[in-house]
C-alpha cells in the first residue's frame, strides 16, 4: 500500500479514530490503527472491543492495500510533522515508511488479517439532532456522570426520546442533571444508557458536521456524523428512577443573575477547602441570598447577592464543587434556586425555561 495525504486531514482522521484505541490490552493488535484504501478514499479504523471508530478521507492512492500501524506512535509522528503531504508506504515484509518533506520514519506493522472486523450494526431506532445542540446537551449533563466503576449504570447517560423530545439524564447519586431538546427526525421511541465517556468523545469529535445521528440496536449504539461512524456498547441495567427524586413541593425560590451568582460562588469557594460546604441563606424580607464558607485554621468568606425571592427564609448547604458545576452549566441570564428543606435536595433551573434541571443533595449543617 502507498498513499499520499495532506498532513492536516491525516491528523484529523487519526485523532478521531484514536478514541477507539485500547490503552490497556493484552492484545497488541488493538493498539493499532487499521488503514485501508477504497478507491480514492482511505479508511481508518480503531477498536478496543467496547468502542469502534472509523472515518475516511480523500487521498492520492498509488498502490491499494491495507495495513495496521501502531496507533499512538503514528499519531505522535504526524502531529510533529510540518504542514505538507505525508506519504505512507507499507510492504509485505511487515514494515511501513512515513515520509514528509525531509523527514522519514520506518516502523513495524501489525498483520491486518488479525484485526477485528468492524461491527455491522443495523439500528432499530434512530434520531438525529444538530451537532451544536448535541454537544451542548452532552456538555451540560456529563459533569454529573459517576466515575465510580463499581456502579457501572451510573457511569452512563440515560438517553430517552419520546413525543419529539430528547432527554439526557446523568447522576452520580450526589447530584442529578436533566436536559431536554426538541428533535424532529425520529424513528420509534428510544431509551438506553450510553457510557458517559463515549458520549463525551463523540461531542468532542463532531467538529464541523451538520448533524449527529444516534442509532440504537439491541446491545449497541451507533453515532454517525460526517464521514465518521462511532459505535459503543450500551450499558445493561436499570437506570435509577430519577423522577421520584424531583421535589413535589416548593418552599423557597430565589431567582438570581446567573453570572453574578457564578462569580460569587467561585470567590466564596476559595474558603471552602477540602470537604467544607457552601452555606446558602435566603432572606425573603430583604431580597438577599448570602453565600458563606469557612475552613478551620484557614478562614471564612461571605457574600450577599440581590435576588427575587418567593416563599420562606431558608438556610441550606451544598458541596461547593457540585454547586459550582450546576451553576456553570445552567442556561439563561437568570436562574432559579428552589428548595423545600435544609435536609432535602435543592434544584437549580433556568428561570424562564423548564428544559434544564440540576438537583443536588444538601450537606447537613453542623
Amino acid at each position: 500500500m502507498k498513499i499520499s495525504i495532506a498532513r492536516g486531514e491525516l491528523l484529523d482522521a487519526l485523532s478521531t479514530v484514536s478514541r477507539g484505541l485500547s490503552s490497556r490490552t493484552t492484545l497488541p493488535i488493538l493498539s493499532g490503527i487499521h488503514v485501508s484504501t477504497h478507491g480514492e478514499d482511505v479508511l481508518f479504523q480503531a477498536t478496543d472491543l467496547e468502542v469502534s471508530v472509523k472515518t475516511s478521507c480523500k487521498a492520492h492512492v498509488e498502490d491499494a492495500g491495507q495495513t495496521v500501524l501502531p496507533g499512538k506512535l503514528l499519531t505522535d509522528i504526524v502531529r510533529s510533522l510540518p504542514e505538507a503531504a505525508v506519504t505512507i508506504a507499507s510492504d509485505v515484509s511487515g514494515t511501513a515508511n512515513i515520509a514528509c518533506g525531509q523527514s522519514s520514519f520506518t516502523m513495524k506493522t501489525l498483520p491486518p488479517d488479525d484485526y477485528p472486523r468492524f461491527p455491522e450494526v443495523t439500528p432499530s431506532e434512530r434520531v438525529s439532532l444538530p451537532t451544536e445542540e448535541f454537544s451542548h446537551v452532552v456538555h451540560q449533563v456529563s459533569r454529573s456522570v459517576s466515575r465510580d466503576e463499581t456502579r457501572p449504570i451510573l457511569t452512563g447517560i440515560l438517553v430517552v426520546v419520546e413525543d419529539g423530545t430528547l432527554r439526557m439524564v446523568a447522576t452520580d447519586s450526589y447530584r442529578l442533571c436533566i436536559k431536554e431538546a426538541a428533535v424532529s427526525e425520529v424513528s420509534g421511541g428510544i431509551e438506553l444508557v450510553v457510557p458517559g465517556k463515549a458520549m463525551e468523545d463523540v461531542a468532542k469529535l463532531v467538529g464541523s458536521a451538520e448533524a449527529v445521528s444516534i442509532g440504537v440496536s439491541e446491545n449497541q449504539v451507533v453515532f454517525t456524523f460526517g464521514n465518521t461512524t462511532f459505535i459503543s456498547r450500551r450499558i445493561e441495567g436499570t437506570f435509577p428512577n430519577y423522577r421520584q427524586l424531583l421535589p413535589k413541593e416548593l418552599v423557597t425560590r430565589a431567582v438570581v443573575d446567573r453570572t453574578e451568582f457564578l462569580e460569587a460562588v467561585k470567590r466564596v469557594s476559595l474558603m471552602a477547602q477540602h470537604n467544607s460546604p457552601i452555606r446558602i441563606r435566603v432572606n425573603a424580607g430583604n431580597h438577599t441570598l448570602t453565600l458563606s464558607a469557612a475552613s478551620q485554621d484557614i478562614g471564612e468568606a461571605s457574600e450577599d447577592i440581590q435576588v427575587t425571592p418567593e416563599g420562606e427564609d431558608i438556610e441550606i448547604a451544598f458541596s461547593h464543587a457540585y454547586l459550582l458545576d450546576g451553576v456553570a452549566v445552567a442556561e439563561g441570564d437568570t436562574i432559579a434556586l428552589e428548595t423545600t428543606s435544609p435536609l432535602k435536595p435543592g434544584v437549580i433551573k433556568s428561570a424562564d425555561k423548564d428544559d434544564f434541571t440540576y438537583l443536588l443533595m444538601p450537606v447537613r449543617i453542623g
